[in-house]
């Protein structure tokens, strides 16, 4: 998979991916998120009113439950140093990536808090037993965001199994007359795209494209 930490659309879809996973029974599949940093893909970082409205217009349609306490005075000024703790956790083994990626996440969108800041990294680095020094390794981050680029990644969340791929396939995302996002749930393709990649061999050659 591959997201940034700081799209609300990846943190819908990624938890859902996740919900349906335990659902199958499989929670020692680990889901690898990669970086896709949209700072560098757009040439400048999200805007936070821009954030702001999709929150809203996220947990009004599809995801209630989510962005609790999402703050846009606490918005990131950057992920880069977020994505380097994820990688730098990620390559202590594919467990503690996945729970520093969700750690930052809920940090931003159910906590409020900067996840820019390095008193906030800080903590979630020494809850993870992560030294403090690894949000440096922002050349990683870029490396990851071109070997992306290489593999064919539209945006956040991009999900890939085997040689099948799947754009943001949680949410089905149109606009209405005023530009104003109209969301719906695309349960039935994640949930098939995913069985099929749990079912299938690590090739995942049956996997609905």
């Amino acid at each position: 998979m591959y997201a940034d930490i700081w799209c609300p659309f990846a943190h819908v879809g990624l938890r859902a991916a996740r919900l349906e996973r335990d659902q199958h029974g499989r929670s020692e599949v680990k889901m690898f998120i990669h970086p896709w940093p949209l700072e560098l893909v757009n040439g400048r970082p999200l805007d936070p009113q821009v954030t702001l409205r999709h929150v809203q217009e996220l947990r009004e349609q599809v995801a209630p439950d989510l962005f609790a306490d999402f703050n846009v005075a606490t918005f990131p000024s950057s992920t880069l140093p977020a994505l380097a703790l994820a990688g730098e956790a990620y390559r202590r083994d594919a467990g503690t990536g996945e729970a520093v990626s969700w750690a930052l996440r809920d940090a931003l969108f159910e906590s409020g808090r900067d996840v820019s800041d390095p008193v906030v990294l800080g903590e979630i680095a020494r809850r993870f037993s992560l030294a403090d020094d690894a949000t440096s390794q922002t050349d990683a981050v870029v490396e990851e965001w071109h070997l992306g680029q290489i593999r064919g990644v539209k945006g956040s969340p991009h999900f890939f199994c085997g040689a099948h791929e799947a754009f943001c396939p949680t949410l089905d995302i149109d606009r209405d007359e005023r530009g104003g996002l109209m969301l719906r749930n695309r349960e039935g393709q994640l949930a098939s795209f995913l069985g099929a990649c749990f079912n299938d061999g690590p090739d995942g050659s049956n996997v609905p494209g």
